[in-house]
């Protein structure tokens, strides 16, 4: 479904700070972003906002784009902030060496 490719850290973030640790709802949220990202030119949308994520030192472009679809369907804090909370203060835990080592 996603090639193999998906990045971990959208597992880790989905899985530990959106469903609680549910798999279900983790596999849920995770299609329903991938539904998302191809609707309504989503991704483009991010490539115009993509300095302010960096600025903000939130390098993972996929972790940027779950917060942007985050913050459409709950209201309360920015996809910047939800990135920069990700990102900076929870220190996502994958990199990627972790990838290479597979």
């Amino acid at each position: 479904m996603w090639n193999h490719s998906i990045d971990f850290n959208l597992i880790y973030i989905a899985l530990n700070y959106c469903c609680n640790g549910d798999i279900h709802k983790t596999i849920a949220l995770l299609l329903e972003f991938e539904q998302w990202k191809r609707q309504d030119n989503n991704e483009q949308k991010y490539k115009k906002r993509i300095n302010k994520f960096l600025e903000k030192r939130c390098c993972n472009h996929n972790v940027n784009l779950f917060c942007m679809f985050r913050s459409e369907i709950y209201k309360g804090s920015t996809s910047i902030e939800r990135a920069t909370i990700y990102t900076v203060n929870n220190c996502l835990p994958f990199v990627e060496i972790d990838k290479e080592k597979n």
